[in-house]
């Protein structure tokens, strides 16, 4: 009730609810895992996870189910680290997902090496697929994934479906929302038209600051510090937070995948105007032992040269490279100013040109053609 500064709360014991009046009030109620409203969710092996508890429930299933058959719904950041978990627990692992290429948080094309690695690892990947129902046994149990086109038999179903902002109690008290469900609130994370109303974690949305609009992204590492910039405020302090470029990285086994900024559908949903350009490099220098091959790919804004993206696949050593063009897009530097950043070199790190700006050469050449300025003379 923010009219009247106060929250009613119920006790789950004995059902009594009584009101509490605030002077200051935090909201952090988080996300909550996407779970379709389909035949079969709620069935006995089927498990989303998102907790801890989740996580022991799905071990507690695992430890107790005789088949050896998982399927995975889903093919994001979870999706694919539960194919993972289940592969080196030596289960027949299918993937069915609903988009073109597993990590939709890749474009296509680089996706695209993810499902190669994948599939290398013995997992199937069924790409373009959406589930339609999960079919039970004679026990309740989950038997089987269905498709409009096929059933993927299954001892144990994992959810990776996502999450959505947990903003039920805000939407009903009337707090403004964004296009993704999500809080809005200003750069104090102070809950936007509410003088003493703050909200942070995973039930907010947050500015991104390549493409200038609001974006729901569930990570810990935005949680943290909209909670520390959250505390100082309450305390009598002043802190804000200025939003963020959309870096995340992950693995499925040994393979590194990592992106920051826009994708190419997130440049064209921003009305920018880009090119594109992916490389072929290695993590260190090629004469070293044990270099691996990386795959980097670069957008950057017709005219002006400004970063816009990075995604990288590759082995050791590629992913955490992502972070020299997070702090890039932070600076809104242009990939030319890029080319010539003083970065660390030895042969166990790096070629003499590190992938990352190998990629932003790539890209300067690539944009004054562009514009029809005569390109920078590389050796």
């Amino acid at each position: 009730d923010p009219g009247r500064g106060r929250v009613r709360a119920r006790d789950l014991d004995s059902g009594a609810e009584s009101w509490t009046s605030y002077d200051k009030l935090v909201i952090a109620t988080g996300a909550r895992p996407i779970r379709p409203e389909l035949p079969g969710m709620d069935a006995p092996g089927v498990h989303g996870v998102q907790t801890l508890e989740d996580g022991q429930a799905l071990l507690d299933t695992l430890a107790r189910t005789t088949g050896r058959r998982a399927v995975v719904v889903g093919a994001g950041y979870i999706g694919v680290e539960m194919a993972e978990a289940m592969i080196k627990r030596g289960y027949e692992v299918t993937v069915v997902n609903r988009g073109r290429e597993p990590m939709a948080t890749l474009d296509p094309d680089m996706g695209r090496l993810v499902h190669k690695e994948m599939e290398g690892l013995g997992i199937t990947m069924v790409n373009d697929a959406g589930v339609t129902g999960l079919l039970t046994g004679d026990d309740g149990g989950v038997r089987a994934v269905a498709t409009a086109d096929a059933e993927y038999p299954a001892d144990v179903v994992v959810l990776g479906i996502g999450v959505r902002p947990e903003t039920a109690l805000a939407r009903a008290a009337g707090l403004p929302l964004g296009e993704h469900g999500g809080l809005l609130t200003d750069r104090s994370m102070r809950v936007r038209g509410y003088g003493n109303i703050w909200a942070g974690g995973d039930c907010v949305e947050v500015l991104d600051l390549v493409s200038g609009q609001e974006r729901h992204i569930a990570l810990g590492t935005h949680a943290n510090k909209h909670g520390q910039i959250i505390g100082a405020n309450v305390g009598g302090d002043y802190a804000t937070f200025p939003g963020v470029v959309g870096t995340a990285v992950s693995k499925v086994c040994d393979l590194e995948i990592a992106r920051t900024g826009l994708r190419e559908k997130d440049a064209h949903r921003a009305g920018l105007r880009f090119e594109t350009v992916t490389i072929e490099s290695t993590s260190r220098a090629g004469y070293y032992p044990n270099a691996s091959p990386m795959t980097v790919k670069m957008l950057a804004e017709l005219r002006t040269g400004r970063l816009l993206g990075v995604q990288i696949v590759g082995r050791e050593g590629a992913g955490k490279r992502v972070d020299i063009a997070a702090v890039a897009l932070t600076a809104g530097m242009t990939v030319e100013q890029m080319t010539m950043l003083d970065l660390g070199y030895a042969p166990p790190f790096s070629p003499t040109w590190d992938p990352v700006l190998v990629a932003a050469r790539k890209a300067t050449t690539k944009i004054r053609a562009t514009a029809g300025r005569p390109s920078p003379r590389t050796s």
